[in-house]
């Protein structure tokens, strides 16, 4: 096992879901859809589910969410899931993203690491994902 990292840009499509169930309309908690392509290092998809919910108090939130990344990473072929555990507290944001443990696929099985999604000014996404393969 090595540390590598690998760089470059990401689209994401992020798509409100309706609540659909009893439960989830009391819950007022938001729930979207991630359909994400990643570009560089990187050449996969990915589809996943977020909750989300905002407080009373401006600039505060929080969310979590789940997405399979299915693809090539460095030439290598398989999937693995990603973890995200984000806050907000009064605009300053605080985002984790982990590689679930035992998630890999293929020739990615064993992988673990954690990724940093870097908005820019103009609202271009790009990430940085530190990994051990």
């Amino acid at each position: 096992m090595s540390n590598q990292q690998v760089k470059g840009p990401f689209d994401v499509k992020v798509v409100p879901q309706k609540p659909d169930t009893q439960i989830a309309r009391a819950a007022n908690l938001a729930r979207l859809t991630i359909d994400k392509r990643y570009h560089g290092d990187l050449e996969a998809i990915a589809k996943g589910e977020m909750l989300a919910a905002q407080t009373d108090t401006k600039g505060s939130a929080g969310y979590v969410a789940m997405e399979r990344v299915t693809g090539k990473l460095k030439g290598r072929d398989g999937s693995f899931l990603l973890l995200h555990h984000a806050t907000m507290t009064r605009g300053t944001p605080e985002l984790v993203i982990s590689v679930v443990p035992d998630s890999g696929t293929g020739e990615l099985s064993g992988i673990s690491g954690q990724m940093r999604v870097i908005i820019a000014d103009d609202g271009a996404h790009s990430y940085e994902f530190d990994y051990e393969l």
